[in-house]
């Protein structure tokens, strides 16, 4: 059912866009990095960039630190369950995913929706390999400045945020294939 609703929203959306987010515009302070690390794990790097100092929970409520990040480029992509652009978004990011595995770090951040209809929009649309947290506080949309979903943020391999916009089906790999190198 959803799926028949996200082709026909596709069509909408793409004539008139998703529309915005109710996200606050004051994005929180960025909280101190640690330089500690999970017992057995790599050691942390000694400062992650306040691009990455975040944290949340998976959709499978897992905790996630966004310092495990760090080092390596970075993809952010900020959707709704709701949104047919996102919908249209995500069998790109599944690819970049895939393409880019060990060497760019993919993270989908969900909100404007219950975590039930992220778990559909992930399971209809096919994108099991990009981790994604639940959002639904938008808690990562503020720190980003994030008002408006399918959205993405691009970070470099230091933490500086080098995009952070809408991206098309052609923009996206070809801005992924420059930050990895």
């Amino acid at each position: 059912m959803i799926r028949k609703l996200l082709v026909a929203a596709l069509g909408l959306g793409l004539l008139a866009g998703c529309g915005t987010a109710a996200a606050p515009a004051a994005p929180p302070p960025a909280a101190p990095a640690s330089a500690s690390s999970a017992p057995g794990g790599p050691p942390a790097p000694a400062k992650v960039a306040a691009s990455l100092a975040f944290a949340g929970k998976t959709l499978d409520g897992q905790a996630f630190d966004a310092a495990t990040l760090a080092g390596k480029p970075a993809l952010l992509w900020f959707w709704a369950p709701w949104c047919a652009t996102c919908a249209g978004q995500a069998s790109s990011v599944q690819e970049v995913q895939q393409e880019y595995a060990g060497k760019l770090g993919v993270l989908g951040i969900a909100g404007l929706g219950s975590n039930a209809e992220m778990h559909e929009f992930v399971s209809d649309l096919e994108i099991p390999d990009v981790r994604t947290l639940d959002d639904q506080a938008g808690a990562v949309w503020r720190k980003f400045g994030i008002t408006q979903q399918s959205t993405y943020v691009l970070i470099d391999a230091q933490g500086k945020v080098v995009t952070s916009s809408y991206l098309d089906a052609v923009d996206l790999p070809a801005k992924v294939k420059t930050l990895v190198g």
